[in-house]
């Protein structure tokens, strides 16, 4: 299979942002803010219901086909690690936004490893977007493919 092209979409996710999975974020990141888990604190904050944690887009792995995903990148999964995740918020997600993540890939190049060898450096960007289409969040994610043990 083709290595992927930049701008190629690899998938999309959609999901409810939900109250409840935003109190276990809250709990599982030690966030001890109210406003994630108290309606009347995040309304005198200003939001309209609770905002979810920085990091609770990560929810959409739980719905993503994830073998799918690395089929269509073509890499091999045993070899792969997370270089670097990157969110940038555009607005906060509340608990009732449903939105919608489109996953392209943005790079994808093969690099001489200093100790020898070469590696697969796959850079991917999923854009959330709120369900009237007002982008939410971008996710900027590389992936790195060390290569084949000799």
């Amino acid at each position: 299979m083709a290595d992927p092209l930049p701008g190629d979409v690899i998938d999309r996710v959609e999901y409810d942002v939900e109250r409840g999975k935003v109190r276990e974020f809250t709990r599982a990141t030690f966030t001890t803010d109210p406003v994630h888990t108290d309606l009347p604190a995040a309304r005198e904050a200003g939001f309209d219901d609770v905002p979810a944690t920085l990091t609770h887009t990560v929810v959409a792995g739980h719905q993503r086909d994830q073998r799918g995903f690395v089929d269509a990148l073509g890499l091999a999964l045993e070899r792969v690690v997370v270089g670097s995740v990157t969110w940038t918020y555009l607005r906060p997600l509340i608990a009732g936004d449903h939105v919608i993540g489109t996953r392209r890939v943005v790079g994808d190049e093969r690099r001489e490893g200093k100790r020898g060898g070469t590696m697969r450096v796959v850079t991917l960007e999923t854009e959330y977007v709120a369900a009237d289409g007002e982008p939410v969040v971008r996710l900027e994610e590389v992936l790195i493919e060390r290569g084949e043990q000799r």
